[in-house]
């Protein structure tokens, strides 16, 4: 097989995980499905909107002052691997696309995923952490998961996609 055709395999099916819009419930009775489908469709919308709106709102903070997200970065962030000037510009930019795309539901489980990653780097490196803070962090883990593992639902861009992808 020609290693240029097993690349270009693995990267379309690796974008079409990113953006697949979610799963059908198919083994459930079918006068079940529709309204379970709708409602799992605006559960995903609620948790994608909730999830960007924190995060995109950090990531305007961060932009107004950007003397003290330095100075943050520096003294409180302990991020590994990455010096603080860099991880505050990754960080930032991370909290201000990926929310926008997270909403839009356009490469869904991409951004839940990158998402996934800011909300871990900033739990592990924090050098203390208060539980309510822990519980939020927490709370975001577990709805970015449901949209890894459900997709964006059919309320999002990527479902608009994946229409027209099929029908043409």
């Amino acid at each position: 097989m020609n290693p240029s055709f097993r690349f270009k395999s693995m990267a379309a099916a690796a974008l079409a995980c990113a953006t697949d819009a979610g799963v059908v419930p198919s083994r459930l009775p079918a006068w079940l499905q529709r309204p379970l489908l709708g409602l799992q469709s605006v559960a995903l919308l609620a948790a994608r909107l909730f999830v960007a709106k924190a995060f995109f709102l950090s990531g305007l903070t961060k932009l107004r002052d950007w003397d003290i997200t330095l100075a943050l970065f520096q003294d409180e962030y302990q991020v590994p691997l990455l010096s603080p000037e860099v991880a505050a510009y990754a960080g930032t930019g991370g909290e201000l696309v990926l929310p926008v795309l997270l909403a839009l539901g356009l490469g869904g489980r991409f951004a839940a995923a990158g998402l996934s990653v800011v909300n871990l780097v900033a739990v592990f490196s924090l050098s203390e952490i208060a539980p309510a803070a822990l519980l939020q962090h927490q709370l975001w883990g577990v709805l970015l998961l449901g949209v890894l593992l459900f997709g964006a639902g059919r309320l999002s861009l990527d479902a608009l996609i994946g229409r027209f992808t099929r029908s043409a």
